[in-house]
């Protein structure tokens, strides 16, 4: 019998088991832990030599599945030192599911025909495509491919993707948001004769299963998926595809919080694979990677096939007269009037969920609050409800105020996407609207049947969200108009400019994408801002330079490093105790600050109190290191939550 360090896909993560053989490191293993069994990993770790011999259990099985690769292990440590979080909760992310329970009639997966489709490029691509097709190769590198929208960026790297299918490569591509998936797997399709494997989280157990399976054993060449398929245990990964990497949701915000395209990198400089970022708007990490040297680009300056950007109209809401009602403007309503009458199709874009984000009462001035949360619930008409956004808590929505008593009281105000769709309706009573938000289109099947129905021109105006900021197509959509471009740059939000920019530039990018020359009408009240400026110039390195200008001054990431320790606890006194406890006790260091503790924008949420302490430092300090040895000394009460986010990109 031999001892054997065992990695959990749990909080308590590593444990000692007695083994009847010597097994290698990454040997999955059922093992019994508490009442049940558990699958673990054999790990490169030392034996807790402390535990007495007689409390060792003995594994229960050795499971017939392919080990984990030393890369992935390496890996799997890096991630969770680098996010201060238990190893065993990334192992719960490489292992998902039971991988060791057989399928009785498992998944398969055709292979790729890297030359199914002959394509035709552009100059542009052509010469993109012969700079990425030599980095292509066992070697690291990390490339930005920097396009336009409508300039084929998705075209470009499945040429990269058919280099390394015909190296015998895996590759993994990574999408920001699960609607984006099936238009992307019928271009896929189209161009490789198949269609790849799939990961996201509207999976099945057993579809997740097998093609977790299939794809440890190597019998998957492509897979797509969300940010958690970074963590899937491909045994010969050759290329990773990051899709449009400026986008917040490759940022995990719940359980360990990590940056995906980050990791992504971390992943391909350890087993020692390219990796190719693609975005019409790249972030600001990446821009100052590309000026440094640390990442190579690629431009693409023109759409394809001889498609022109749109026009940009902005109009000035401060100008707007009292005779005006509602909260389109009169240049926008002609606009769009004018677009159905020529039969082509638009777009406005608010980014705003339901009716109303307030409803107050004019009789004694009771804003509606959600109460778990510290916001307030967004009225939404059409179903008759008030919501919290934060937590999901729902009530009915009356008549009737639930503060005061009086009745007919209560008034919306401000404006979603819902009371945008019936202004809309009211204006144009022949249009045929749509409106699509996260409450409108629940699966990917309705955002499918939805493109179908704008390919077909049965819709004439689209009402949405950032749902549709990204990543779709409309052959007919000629018009975009951006109801409130100042939502979004309130607050002290470090990338708050630079996520409206790129946002609203994807949005107004949806306009013209094919032989119709498109116009997008962008509403603020804020002309003069910087963000502004440069969507109607389209001066994007003058806007980036600003950005990274304010940065710098401020030794702001990515030119300093941040960290923020959120404390959380059902009883206010509780949370800010023990966050004041860690400050008193904050060390003193050299080019380190500790900042707070203050209470949290939103400072209530899901019923708990929440209080963040920021820490701030130059670049080059190990600030993990710091946290590490801050926090380790603290035994915190069971009711008090305590977690690091790592370069954090929310700041609520």
């Amino acid at each position: 019998m031999q001892k054997i360090s065992v990695l959990l896909p749990n909080l308590f993560s590593m444990c000692t088991y007695f083994a009847p053989k010597a097994l290698s490191a990454g040997t999955f293993v059922k093992v019994p832990f508490g009442r049940t069994e558990s699958v673990g990993v054999v790990w490169n770790a030392p034996i807790d030599e402390s535990f007495p011999d007689e409390k060792i259990k003995t594994i229960a099985d050795v499971c017939d599945v392919v080990p984990l690769t030393q890369s992935m292990m390496q890996f799997v440590d890096w991630v969770a030192d680098y996010t201060l979080s238990p190893a065993g909760l990334i192992l719960k992310m490489v292992v998902p599911v039971d991988v060791c329970a057989a399928s009785k009639k498992p998944l398969q997966f055709a292979k790729p025909v890297p030359m199914a489709t002959p394509i035709q490029f552009s100059t542009e691509q052509q010469a993109a495509i012969a700079h990425i097709l030599p980095k292509i190769k066992p070697a690291f590198s990390v490339t930005l491919i920097d396009g336009v929208t409508g300039s084929g960026k998705t075209a470009v790297y499945f040429e990269a993707i058919a280099k390394a299918i015909e190296m015998g490569k895996q590759v993994l591509v990574l999408l920001p948001e699960i609607t984006l998936t099936n238009a992307w797997l019928e271009r896929f399709e189209k161009r490789f004769g198949v269609k790849p494997a799939v990961w996201h989280s509207a999976m099945t157990p057993k579809q997740r299963k097998d093609t977790w399976q299939a794809l440890a054993k190597g019998q998957v060449d492509v897979l797509v998926g969300a940010r958690s398929a970074l963590f899937l245990p491909f045994p010969n990964l050759g290329l990773v595809v990051v899709d449009e990497e400026h986008d917040s949701s490759y940022k995990q915000e719940e359980g360990v919080l990590y940056q995906a395209r980050d990791m992504a990198i971390v992943r391909a400089n350890i087993e020692q694979f390219p990796v190719l970022l693609a975005s019409a708007t790249p972030s600001l990490e990446t821009y100052c990677n590309v000026q440094s040297g640390k990442f190579d680009k690629v431009e693409l300056h023109e759409r394809f096939a001889g498609a022109c950007l749109p026009d940009i109209h902005l109009i000035d809401m401060r100008t707007k007269s009292k005779e005006e009602k509602g909260f389109l403007s009169l240049s926008l309503r002609e606009a769009l009037k004018e677009n159905m009458e020529h039969g082509n199709q638009s777009l406005l874009f608010l980014n705003r969920r339901g009716y109303s984000p307030l409803v107050l009462c004019r009789a004694c001035g009771e804003k509606l609050a959600c109460p778990h949360c510290s916001v307030f619930l967004t009225e939404h008409k059409a179903q008759g409800k008030l919501v919290c956004h934060q937590c999901g808590y729902t009530r009915r929505l009356t008549n009737m105020c639930p503060a005061c008593g009086e009745k007919d009281s209560l008034i919306s105000c401000g404006a979603g996407v819902e009371k945008i769709y019936e202004e809309v309706t009211e204006l144009f009573p022949s249009a045929r609207v749509q409106m699509v938000t996260s409450d409108t289109m629940s699966s990917v099947k309705q955002f499918d049947e939805l493109c179908s129905a704008l390919s077909q021109n049965q819709v004439d105006i689209l009402i949405g969200t950032q749902m549709l900021a990204k990543g779709h197509n409309f052959p007919n959509l000629t018009l975009v108009g951006i109801v409130d471009a100042d939502f979004g740059l309130a607050g002290g939000d470090l990338r708050a400019s630079e996520r409206t920019f790129q946002l609203l530039q994807q949005v107004a990018g949806r306009a013209g994408r094919y032989d119709k020359k498109g116009s997008a009408y962008i509403q603020t009240y804020s002309p003069q801002n910087n963000v502004i400026q440069a969507l109607q110039t389209g001066d994007r390195p003058l806007f980036m330079q600003t950005e990274i200008s304010a940065r710098q001054m401020l030794s702001m990431p990515p030119f300093g490093r941040l960290a923020g320790v959120i404390i959380s606890a059902k009883q206010e006194n509780l949370a800010i105790s023990v966050a004041k406890t860690l400050m008193r006790h904050a060390p003193s260091i050299a080019g380190v600050e500790f900042l707070g503790p203050v209470s949290a924008p939103i400072y209530q949420l899901r019923g708990k109190y929440r209080y963040r302490i920021l820490v701030k430092s130059a670049k080059n300090i190990a600030l993990q290191k710091i946290i590490r040895r801050w926090l380790k000394p603290f035994q915190f009460p069971s009711a008090v939550t305590v977690r690091v986010d790592i370069d954090p990109y929310s700041f609520f």
